[in-house]
């Protein structure tokens, strides 16, 4: 079995670390990377004066990883600039907020470069190398120019957008032909992979025919592959003793009522704005139930420096703070608005105190919160999932509520659905999820992946 070495933006958070510092990717990764052994590489997380390419190296939990520092100059417009205020909102579809800057697009190439440079040494002659997300797109053909023939593999975490949107982007045509250097791309459903496959083929002349793309001689084979979570790990770990404290606590301080979770990272695609604003809607139009309820969003702080982010923070503290003087009583609040985050164990816990999750991004690559409250439900009495119907998360896990969440009446709707629900119902639901969750878990996403690649030819 050849070894797989893993490249993403960050690798800091591999093992361990609360919700707010270890995401879906993170904890996908990990699990994977423990079956397969190899390497994890990427940036700390840290900044140095001067970009040396040294490598730190270390082993923790059976993954090893190797970490590299980058320079002010490159966080500032490879990270902050060019990956997440062009590409993410662009990703995500909103034009609105990316920004086009040259300097972005440079320092993005430039740290590539040195990613590429940096790794190489470490590629031996059979490994499979696979690139993870939108911060490295180039990162394949950077690889190619110095001369690595291995199968190297790259999968989109994010939306791919559709072909008028990424026309906006100035560079569009130069960064899709990049990642012809690739052997496979995976992507998490079928919109995505077909609106790649129209950009490609009515703006470049592409050429698609059986999961086959081809380019100016060059050709890729493009995969559906839903990431997935360790569920049987989840599941277990809900029954454990934190998540069963976290649980008797959070039943405690309900003092009877329906907790609704809400579990994001503080960013304008989580659709969090729309999220409170439906739950006020189920509130005013709900006066004899609302008091039956209330919402605990936890939202960590993310990309504090992007000025969009402190906008979505200071909108919703104002959502949140006029909800609550409107709606509130002496003895109820309405939304507990929490800015912080919390291990995965104490998560398990909340999500199986919860009787419904909202998850509602108005576009999301999957979402795995809502993979991880279905593993944590108690069997015997499960919560219902309310979901958005544009997370990627939607194709398999048809059984959830799906909503649009533009809809405040849809939200309103959907959580008068779920506290009436009968408990034969939620059983029902959550059984069907949970069953999809166990068969498409995360070493089901990673075997398909690879095996792909695997049955790829190099170079």
């Amino acid at each position: 079995m050849s070894r797989l070495i893993v490249i993403s933006n960050r690798v800091s958070a591999a093992t361990g670390g609360a919700a707010g510092a270890q995401g879906g990717l993170s904890v996908a990764l990990t699990s994977a990377l423990r079956e397969s052994g190899g390497l994890w590489f990427g940036w700390s997380g840290n900044v140095t004066d001067e970009f040396t390419g040294q490598i730190s190296f270390h082993r923790e939990d059976g993954v090893t990883t190797a970490t590299l520092d980058l320079e002010e100059q490159d966080v500032e417009e490879y990270y902050n600039g060019y990956a997440n205020r062009t590409l993410w909102p662009l990703f995500h579809y909103r034009v609105d907020l990316a920004e086009y800057e040259r300097g972005f697009a440079d320092g993005y190439q430039r740290t590539n470069e040195r990613f590429a440079e940096t790794v190489i040494p470490l590629i031996e002659a059979d490994d499979m190398v696979w690139v993870q997300d939108y911060h490295m797109i180039p990162l394949g053909q950077e690889l190619r120019k110095r001369g690595c023939r291995n199968r190297i593999g790259f999968f989109l975490h994010t939306p791919w957008p559709p072909r008028r949107l990424l026309l906006t982007l100035p560079e569009a045509s130069d960064l899709v032909a990049t990642l012809f250097a690739y052997d496979v791309i995976g992507f998490h459903t079928d919109e995505w992979l077909q609106s790649f496959v129209e950009f490609v083929v009515f703006e470049s002349g592409g050429v698609y025919e059986d999961g086959i793309l081809k380019l100016e001689g060059r050709q890729i084979r493009l995969i559906i592959c839903p990431i997935g979570i360790d569920s049987d790990e989840f599941a277990t770990l809900a029954t454990g003793p934190e998540a069963q404290a976290t649980f008797r606590q959070m039943r405690e301080s309900a003092n009877g009522r329906a907790m609704i979770v809400g579990v994001d990272r503080l960013d304008y695609s989580k659709g969090l704005e729309e999220r409170f604003l439906g739950y006020e809607r189920f509130l005013v139009e709900s006066p004899e139930e609302r008091k039956e309820v209330f919402l605990l969003q936890i939202a960590p702080p993310s990309r504090e420096t992007v000025e969009s982010y402190k906008r979505i923070r200071s909108s919703l503290e104002g959502l949140s703070g006029r909800i609550n003087g409107e709606h509130a009583d002496l003895d109820w609040v309405p939304i507990r608005y929490v800015n912080q985050g919390y291990p995965r164990a104490v998560l398990a816990g909340v999500y199986r105190a919860a009787r419904m999750a909202l998850v509602t991004p108005i576009r999301d690559g999957m979402n795995l919160v809502a993979k991880e409250f279905v593993a944590a439900q108690d069997p015997a009495d499960p919560g219902v999932l309310i979901l958005s119907r544009f997370a990627g998360a939607a194709v398999q896990l048809t059984e959830a509520l799906l909503i649009n969440p533009y809809s405040a009446e849809e939200m309103a709707d959907a959580i008068r659905t779920a506290l009436a629900m009968p408990k034969a119902e939620r059983i029902r639901r959550w059984q069907a999820m949970f069953e999809i969750i166990c068969r498409e878990d995360v070493l089901w996403w990673r075997r398909r992946f690879t095996e792909a690649l695997e049955q790829s030819v190099a170079g």
